[in-house]
């Protein structure tokens, strides 16, 4: 399937995360009010008012495209075009103060991602992923390389993930790498994109927490998918893995299995 994108919805998304970081900045380390959802986990003003300057945006530029929000919900998503946007991927890091947060913006085309931006609107720096290239604030950046997962540095998102069904499989994961680290977030893997992460692995995550990431790792020269190896599309289940390269991710995907 084609994933070019059209320059016009580049240009939009950088609009948006310019939107969603005035937003953002307002209210970080600032004293605001937690919400809990039903699933128990926070949001914020910041959270919600951030996806409404982005969802308007695209309302008033592209009404027919669709969009999916953490925060304000889905229309239109048998639309060919669908936005897909988390305005604080990491709320707990951003209500603690800890700028390893950042806003995901993503497009997707009949269900695929084709463009992905990470925005960290406090340290300033944004990857793009389109067209053949990721790029972190003008410069073009690839993954390095990693020929043995036993030199890996390994992100992850917390410890949740030793526990529960797929638990043994992450412990495996977790020994073969030499530097482990968790809690980063979206963070995490634009610094695989940026050539300085080389596995990253999260589980229980929604369209919206990784569609952005997969145009940024994969123009990046790494290789994103489910735990199985499977493309990530806006249907697929929350486990995540990220690689630098394809060889080493058929490593981590076989010490998974």
């Amino acid at each position: 399937m084609d994933k070019e994108c059209p320059q016009e919805f580049v240009t939009l998304a950088h609009r948006m995360a310019d939107a969603a970081g005035e937003v953002i900045r307002k209210y970080f380390r600032r004293k605001i009010d937690i919400i809990g959802k039903d699933d128990n986990s926070p949001v914020t003003i910041a959270d919600r008012d951030a996806e409404a300057a982005m969802r308007a945006l695209i309302e008033a530029e592209f009404p027919s495209h669709g969009i999916i929000g953490e925060e304000h919900g889905t229309v239109q998503a048998d639309a060919e075009y669908v936005w897909v946007l988390d305005p604080i991927d990491g709320t707990l890091s951003f209500i603690s103060g800890s700028p390893t947060f950042g806003s995901l913006i993503a497009l997707a085309r009949n269900g695929v991602p084709i463009m992905g931006i990470i925005d960290q609107p406090i340290s300033g720096e944004r990857w793009v992923g389109a067209n053949g290239r990721t790029i972190l604030n003008g410069s073009t950046i690839t993954t390095r390389a990693c020929p043995d997962l036993s030199n890996a540095t390994l992100f992850a998102y917390g410890t949740e993930l030793m526990e529960g069904e797929h638990g043994a499989s992450f412990r495996r994961l977790h020994r073969a790498g030499k530097r482990k680290r968790f809690g980063y977030d979206c963070y995490a893997y634009g610094l695989l994109a940026l050539g300085f992460v080389d596995v990253v692995a999260d589980c229980d995550m929604k369209p919206y927490d990784y569609a952005a990431l997969v145009p940024i790792v994969e123009n990046a020269g790494g290789k994103i998918t489910d735990w199985t190896g499977n493309p990530l599309t806006l249907s697929n289940p929350g486990f995540v893995l990220a690689v630098v390269d394809p060889a080493s991710h058929h490593q981590a995907s076989e010490i998974l299995a």
